[in-house]
Order: structure tokens, then sequence, then C-alpha cells
């Protein structure tokens, strides 16, 4: 049977509107939800979900035929529903070697209780990407405490060579592994809050906000006088016991040459220590602690020729 160009259109026209109408229907009875963030944070597994919810909007559709799956990498992988809610559904995508990111579509597939059992509909979301981060800092666990203080910095991607800033105030920083930092609270001007920040390999991350709290020390005694070669012990004492990790007391000096003397931490749970001091090269000058006190303590030290 022979058609003229209009009447195929007659016959192509309507069969389109019916299938327009048909992706219209599915589209408006079936509600798909992205919950997928777009950025995730590396784990050992290399294993990361891609989260979806799906809410049926008509009572004709059977809830019991709805198949979800994630479309990635031209592979239709199917979506479990997840124990804590039953309209969200779960896909764990292992993510190849070498890459940091994929690329996605949800897809549903459904039939209503009207239809016969063979009809079935699809409904497909937009594509979505996901990134994944190597390299990342998670909040402070603890927000504040005194200068001196040991703080840990948990997260991912840490190397030797990071450095932890309170505002532009760099702290002394110690590499644990990949994933732990911790540093010691600079002598900032405490009661005050300061932005954290572990600054390294051309990047900056923000591990939140940490408060510096006001804290008194005592030195005994308040000057020093030595000979060079002769010894004296020099205590420090603070309010209250040190917290985990131990207090460190940031103690310099002007006269480097002529004062010879350890590292000055408090130990966890103490409220003091008593470090021996050595007289080097004949000179005078100070020992400087600050951050404590009104802001710096000054223990004067003389050292002369035996």
């Amino acid at each position: 049977m022979h058609m003229t160009r209009l009447s195929q259109a007659r016959r192509i026209f309507p069969g389109l509107a019916v299938a327009l109408s048909l992706l219209f229907l599915a589209g408006c009875n079936i509600t798909i939800t992205n919950l997928t963030p777009d950025q995730l944070r590396e784990n050992p597994s290399q294993l990361y979900t891609i989260t979806a919810r799906v809410t049926p909007t008509s009572r004709d559709l059977d809830r019991s035929s709805i198949q979800v799956s994630a479309v990635i990498d031209g592979q239709d992988q199917p979506m479990r529903k997840s124990a804590l809610a039953g309209d969200v559904y779960e896909y764990d995508y292992p993510l190849p070697a070498g890459r940091n990111e994929a690329a996605y579509y949800l897809l549903v597939r459904y039939r209503f209780n009207t239809s016969a059992p063979t009809a079935h509909y699809e409904a497909y979301s937009e594509v979505f990407r996901f990134k994944v981060v190597r390299r990342y800092a998670l909040p402070l666990e603890v927000n504040r405490g005194p200068v001196g203080a040991r703080v840990s910095v948990l997260g991912g991607g840490f190397a030797p060579q990071d450095v932890v800033y309170l505002d532009t105030a760099p702290a002394r920083t110690v590499y644990e592994s990949p994933s732990a930092l911790s540093f010691f609270v600079p002598p900032v001007e405490p009661n005050r809050n300061y932005n954290v920040a572990v600054s390294g390999g051309g990047a900056t991350l923000s591990a939140g906000v940490f408060r510096a709290d006001a804290s008194g020390v005592t030195v005994m005694p308040s000057a020093l006088t030595l000979r060079s070669g002769e010894q004296q012990t020099l205590e420090f004492t603070i309010p209250s016991t040190a917290p985990q990790g131990g207090l460190l007391l940031d103690v310099t000096t002007d006269v480097p040459e002529s004062v010879i003397m350890p590292e000055v931490v408090v130990p966890e749970g103490s409220n003091n220590v008593v470090i021996t001091v050595q007289g080097g090269k004949p000179g005078a000058g100070a020992l400087y602690l600050r951050g404590f006190g009104q802001g710096e303590i000054i223990v004067p030290v003389s050292v002369a020729a035996k």
C-alpha cells in the first residue's frame, strides 16, 4: 500500500506523541533524588557508595516492581535497598586504580498495577559525577586549650612537610602518619579563636577553629647566674595538670651559645617539670616564654667565664 508523505506524518506523529506521553508519565510517577556527594574521601577499600532515593508518586505504580541501577562505565549496576530507609538504594562502586573520579546516571525500571506484566517503564536521571579527595583534614576533636598543648589533626594524604598554622602563626608540627598530624599550640595571644589550617604540597586544608586559653606559669628561680660548664636546675609550674600528650613550653633565648638546655615539656598528668641548664660561652641575655601570664615571661641569664 502506497502512503503519501502526509499520510506517513499522520502515522509517525501520533506514535511519537504516544511515546512522549509515556516518557512524561514515567517522569511524573516517580522521583529520583541523588544523595551521593560530589566529593568522597579516599578509603583503603577503594569502594565508593552511590546513594539515591526513589519515591513513587502514583498509587497505580507497583512498588514491588521497582528496580534501581547505577549506570557507570557503560555498565548497568543493580543497587540494593538500604536497610535504614525504605526508598533509599545503594551501590558500592570499586573505583579502578589510577582514577580519581567517575560519571554515572541513575536508572529506574518499574511497572503499573493496571498494566500487563510485560509492560515495563523506565525513568532515568541526569548524569552525575563524583571526585575522590585523597588529601583532606577533619574538624578538630579538641577545639580549645592553652599555649603549648599538643593537639591531633586527623585526615588523609598528609606528608612530613606539612605545617599547621593558627591564622598566620606556624605551630611545631609532628608528622605521625598519612592520616594523622599533631601540633603544639604556638605562643599566640590567649582568649582568642584561630583558624587552623594544614599547609603543604601547594595546598591548604582547613581543620576548623581553635581557641587559645590563658594559662599561668611560674618559673623558679626567676634569674640564672652561671659559670661556663656549671649546671643549675630550673623548675616550671603550671596551674593545672598537663593535657594528653604533654604541654610544650616554647622557651627561647637571645644567647643560644651561652645557654645549653633541653626542650621543656610538662609531662601528661603533671603540673611541673624540672630541667637542667648548663652555662656555655660567657654572655648575658634571657630566656623567653611567650603566651603565658601577661604574654611573656622573662628569665635573665648571666654566664661568666670559669
